[in-house]
């Protein structure tokens, strides 16, 4: 066709000059593609442009599939078509839809794409298009063959029943319309239950949260996809093409409809900004664009939170408030549709509610009004009543109308406050409830200073969600620990809450524990001053109130001294003892600590954890059994370890003369910090090495693994190095095990009078678990370990694996804390910094730069960084206390570590 007689585009297009791109296609002095090319650069250029200055994202995003027809009707005209053919946009296009790199979904409908010459054109029109750049995705197919298709799949149905004629016979689609009707294909009540079906597998997958750290802005909970879910139902079952034709039909309120177009209008204008950034159809919200969205939306950094955080709190409400929609729209579908003609039963529960068939509702639409008490009632209700599965679509309406009913008069009231205890001693249900009173808005109303860390989030890796999705993960992890399973998982726990005196003061402190984040300050100690108002409030006793305080207060101390000091040292397992002071403070901080560690990060509960714990809080029951008026000796300690390690020792056929020349070069230390079975292993190896040295097979260094048994550290592997004490071994082991994917967690370096230096680390692999029995890879360590040691006079080797993209997004200056405490033989140095490969060979380095000596090691790592514990000395042996070279030394070492950081980002 020529180009002259090429119909015009009738829609107006005000960005685009149709009669200039008409006369440059007549013109002939440019090939067609490039004159397309140029369009699409233009328009790309132009739309980009007024959005960065702030232009409404629906304008944009109409517009621009409105320009994507324009040039689709010309790209067809280029072409010679047959009768009963068209082109027709589907899916979200089909709704006339388009982001930058959205899929353009056609369909060439056609009665007959058998003919040679169609099938030619539909070769060329879509090679066309593929080579100016659009993203398409295209099918050739007649209606019939569409309607076999979407009759069995739901999801060629959903794109189908959006379908538009682009260019073309518009005939097709209007036959295509009549045979996908409700009567002819997927009535009403199917459609429903399979898009249902479908929403709660996809819910699924993003592990039906909201809060997920990069979160899926189209797929995950409260995204894009839940409120065209709605519309999809909705528009089916009504009939209508668009959400607004509803309006005055009873399916939504005008706040409703108001909460779902501006929650739409956010997310579009997130998932602009996304593709625009990207440079590809990103549905992922990660860490690098969260960050440049912030910035582009006008977000700015304030004395407690930073603007991509100010950033995700706005878009975590949102999505939580478009999660609550969805819930109340499709259960409004649901009893208008599924349940739509079946015989209900009602069964009256009391005055204010009854039960139709197995979903709760108020009695009359007052109840609220007159009895605004019955906010927290139907919650109490649902918790004590397993039967009830949900609330009515009209009642949670009601409860979002009349949340406002919840103000401090409400709060003050004491049936109130024995409701809400009522809730908490709950048999069952409790966590369940919580979220609901949380997606409805009356949780956070209730307690005010939860409502303030709704959808709060903290831009790091190592917590996973936002504080009220935290805090409502602890409580389900406690509530977890009295089900049958914790008894394998958490055996500690599980037997802690069976026997605790009142569960609910856990919870309490569950609830409190971070209410004070994002305040500035010590969120610890400010969450004591809420923590304390509630427990008034609630009228608890003093004795319960203060050991909620305390929880609140101390609910990291736990988890600090398992990870970060020496928890073998009877001293540090004292000094803890006295902080908690009894059984019933150690078993509630337990059972705190173990809740809030897994519903931080899940990847941080692992074996090794575990192991911490259990070491901790045994040590510290024997402690307070025994009285902390009587601590243990350190003496009767190396007596007691000395007898079984020699007891064993004889057994497997060593002298006494030999066992002793091992051990007369051990200092107390080893004796005190290293258990029985750990001594037997070290000196039996050490006697085999020097047995067959003195047969002619001279080696001077032994390197051992194996996984711990069940013991002290049974949820790592351990690896054992015996070599002459020299100033880059540290530095070589850390490297070998780093070039191996290990990561250590803890480090014990003694040095013997021989000139030995006997260290072991406790290592996981990259899922963080130990390696379990592979003989291949414990040899693999070996093998490894020995070759770095064998150039350890002459070591330059540091680690170059490549950096992760998550780490790679967060600048993180060092911090180094040098601290020596009186009679201490050794300084405590902290670091921390930005997780990196290679990041302990560094430091090991710069200990070997400054001539210091390592001691010991407590290696821990949060997210993106790690925040590791030394106990070091100088040449000599001695503790570091000149101040004044300390903070010179702390200066060198964020240096060193920062100059990395900026290499490794830069890769």
């Amino acid at each position: 066709m020529q180009p002259a007689s090429i119909p015009y585009f009738e829609r107006p297009l005000f960005f685009f000059d149709q009669a200039r791109f008409r006369r440059a296609l007549a013109d002939g002095s440019k090939p067609p593609l490039e004159i397309f090319k140029d369009a699409v650069g233009a328009a790309d250029h132009q739309m980009a442009q007024r959005f960065r200055e702030g232009e409404d994202v629906r304008t944009l995003v109409h517009e621009r599939a409105l320009f994507v027809d324009c040039l689709l009707h010309y790209a067809w005209h280029q072409y010679d078509w047959p009768a009963g053919i068209a082109l027709l946009a589907v899916g979200g296009y089909g709704r006339g839809e388009l982001h930058p790199h959205s899929d353009i979904d056609l369909l060439i409908l056609t009665d007959d794409a058998s003919a040679p010459h169609t099938i030619e054109n539909i070769e060329r029109l879509v090679a066309f298009l593929w080579d100016l750049g659009l993203d398409i995705g295209h099918s050739v197919r007649s209606v019939d063959h569409c309607v076999e298709l979407a009759a069995e799949d739901i999801t060629v149905a959903t794109n189908l029943m959006e379908c538009r004629t682009v260019v073309g016979d518009e005939s097709l689609c209007a036959r295509l319309n009549e045979r996908m009707a409700p009567e002819q294909l997927w009535p009403a009540e199917d459609f429903f239950a399979a898009k249902y079906a479908e929403q709660r597998e996809r819910h699924s997958r993003q592990r039906d949260t909201e809060y997920n750290l990069e979160p899926n802005i189209k797929n995950a909970p409260g995204g894009l996809r839940d409120i065209q879910t709605i519309g999809w139902v909705a528009k089916r079952y009504f009939r209508v093409r668009t959400l607004k034709q509803l309006q005055g039909k009873g399916f939504f309120t005008e706040e409703e409809f108001a909460i779902l177009q501006s929650g739409e209008d956010f997310l579009w204008r997130v998932r602009y900004g996304l593709h625009l950034l990207a440079g590809r159809a990103e549905e992922r919200l990660l860490f690098d664009y969260q960050r440049e969205l912030a910035k582009q939306f006008g977000y700015v950094d304030s004395g407690t939170q930073l603007a991509v955080e100010q950033f995700m709190h706005s878009y975590y409400r949102i999505v939580m408030a478009l999660r609550e929609l969805n819930d109340v729209l499709l259960q409004f579908l649901d009893e208008a549709i599924l349940q739509r003609g079946e015989r209900q039963s009602v069964t009256p529960i009391n005055e204010r509610f009854q039960l139709r068939d197995d979903t709760i509702e108020v009695t009359q639409t007052n109840v609220f009004v007159e009895q605004p008490s019955a906010l927290l009632e139907i919650f109490v209700l649902m918790a004590e009543n397993p039967d009830i599965a949900g609330v009515r679509a009209s009642t949670i309406r009601l409860i979002r109308e009349q949340r406002h009913l919840i103000d401090d008069l409400f709060r003050r009231d004491p049936r109130n406050a024995e409701l809400f205890m009522q809730l908490l001693r709950s048999p069952r249900g409790l966590s369940t409830q919580l979220t609901r009173m949380t997606r409805y808005g009356v949780l956070g109303r209730y307690l005010p200073e939860f409502g303030r860390v709704t959808g709060q989030m903290q831009h790091d890796l190592f917590h996973i969600y936002t504080v009220d999705a935290h805090t409502l993960q602890v409580v389900r992890n406690m509530r977890s620990f009295r089900s049958p399973e914790a008894w394998q998982k958490f055996p500690i726990a599980a037997e802690i809450m069976a026997r605790m005196r009142k569960p609910e003061l856990l919870y309490i402190a569950g609830l409190y524990h971070d209410i004070a984040k994002g305040r500035g300050g010590d969120h610890s100690k400010l969450g004591v001053i809420d923590a304390d108002a509630f427990c008034r409030r609630h009228h608890l006793s003093s004795r319960d109130r203060r050991l909620v305080c305390w929880l609140v207060e101390k609910h990291l101390l736990m988890s600090f001294v398992s990870q970060k000091q020496d928890i073998s040292d009877p001293e540090v397992v004292l000094d803890f003892a006295r902080v908690v002071g009894d059984r019933e403070h150690l078993d509630y901080l337990y059972a705190l600590t173990v809740a809030d560690i897994n519903a931080t990060n899940p990847e941080l509960w692992n074996s090794w954890r575990a192991s911490l714990m259990r070491q901790l809080y045994e040590s510290t029951h024997q402690a307070l059994r025994r009285g902390l008026e009587n601590p243990i000796d350190r003496e009767e300690i190396i007596e007691e370890t000395h007898a079984q390690a020699r007891r064993r020792l004889l057994d497997m056929g060593l002298e006494r003369e030999a066992i002793g020349e091992i051990w007369d070069q051990m200092g107390e230390d080893y004796f005190v910090r290293e258990s029985a079975d750990n001594i037997t292993w070290h000196t039996a190896a050490i006697h085999q090495l020097r047995c067959a040295n003195e047969k002619g097979d001279p080696n001077d260094t032994l390197v051992l693994t194996r996984n711990s048994g069940q013991g002290e550290h049974d949820g790592a592997t351990e690896v054992f190095v015996y070599t002459p004490d020299r100033a880059n071994v540290f530095a070589a082991v850390v490297t070998g095990l780093d070039m191996l994917n290990l990561n250590i967690h803890d480090a014990r370096l003694y040095s013997s009078a021989a000139g030995y230096t006997l260290d072991t680390f406790y290592v996981l692999d990259e899922s963080g678990q130990p390696l379990l029995d592979e003989p291949g890879r414990l040899e693999q360590i070996r093998d490894t370990l020995q070759q770095e040691l064998s150039l350890v006079e002459d070591y330059s080797k540091v680690i170059k694996r490549r950096t992760p993209r998550r780490l790679k997004m967060f600048e993180l200056a060092s911090r180094a804390t040098l601290t020596t405490e009186p009679d201490d033989q050794y300084s405590t140095l902290e670091i921390i910094s930005a997780d990196r490969p290679g990041l302990l060979a560094r430091i090991a380095r710069i200990f070997i730069a400054h001539d210091l000596r390592l001691h010991n090691a407590k290696i821990s790592t949060l997210g993106e960084r790690v925040e590791d514990v030394f106990h070091i000395t100088d040449a000599e042996g001695e503790p570091l206390l000149d101040e004044t070279a300390n903070r010179e030394l702390e200066q060198a070492i964020c240096r060193e570590l920062d100059a990395h950081q900026v290499k490794d980002q830069a890769h």
